[in-house]
């Protein structure tokens, strides 16, 4: 199904993991145009030319959402290029480990800044065109399942999550007689190539980790990029129908379940 047909998607983040798994299918779904975000000009890029050489119209944009002026010029960017965002999603995001006890200011305010005040102001840029416009639209934040508690390394991370998902609410309600649909989707833990850098990075995995993490879980598996992604899309679109201001978790461990 063509679920984004005559869409123009925007999504930061989105040259690798759950971000670029989210282009990838919004051009499968029909977007009319899809414009994404990265730090990696080389990556962007070569992406950006794989999507057009396959027909696609792709647009990357270097951007560091912790930069605020890199994120709003970002959208404006796809505005002025195809003359409206329709759809939004953000996923860039910063994950490193820190606890409530070692995490530094610096480390505390890098999380707020990829995680939280990024996604605000890149919504505020896309919601001020949509208003304009009087023109409906939709946004989808990538979440975490850890903002419900998380580990003990994953402090400032589970504090920059959990405010993003009071934002998602409060931009629900704020916008919801604008037509402008805002959800967030709660991942897991997801196989992508940033965790694999992770795992061995602050836990000293092997290789082989993921095979052994996946048999321990009760699907067999890691969550899956591509299976997020058709997620992202279903709440992207009309299918969704008048769903906003739901965080929805999409993993396999049930929050509050006990053994």
């Amino acid at each position: 199904m063509k679920l984004l047909n005559g869409k123009v998607v925007f999504v930061s983040g989105g040259t690798q993991g759950v971000g670029a798994a989210v282009v990838r299918e919004a051009v499968r779904c029909g977007a009319e145009a899809v414009v994404f975000t990265g730090r990696r000009a080389e990556l962007g890029h070569s992406m950006e030319a794989e999507l057009r050489a396959d027909g696609a119209t792709a647009l990357f944009v270097q951007a560091d959402v912790a930069n605020v002026d890199q994120a709003i010029g970002s959208v404006r960017t796809a505005i002025e290029t195809y003359g409206r965002v329709d759809c939004v999603v953000n996923a860039a995001g910063l994950v490193t480990r820190g606890s409530l006890v070692d995490s530094t200011p610096e480390f505390f305010d890098a999380h707020i800044a990829v995680n939280l005040r990024g996604p605000f102001f890149i919504m505020q840029t896309a919601v001020t065109d949509m208003l304009a416009r009087s023109a409906p639209g939709t946004i989808v934040n990538i979440l975490s399942t850890s903002m419900y508690g998380g580990q003990s390394f994953l402090a400032p991370y589970v504090a920059s999550k959990m405010g993003l998902a009071g934002l998602t609410k409060n931009a629900a309600h704020a916008h919801r007689s604008d037509r402008i649909r805002i959800n967030g989707l709660n991942i897991g833990w997801t196989a992508t190539e940033g965790e694999d850098v992770i795992q061995r990075a602050a836990h000293g995995a092997q290789d082989g980790w993921l095979e052994e993490a996946n048999a321990r879980l009760p699907m067999g598996k890691l969550g899956q990029p591509d299976e997020i992604a058709e997620m992202v899309v279903f709440l992207l679109s009309d299918r969704s129908g008048v769903v906003t201001g739901a965080l929805l978790d999409w993993d396999q461990i049930v929050i509050g379940g006990l053994d």
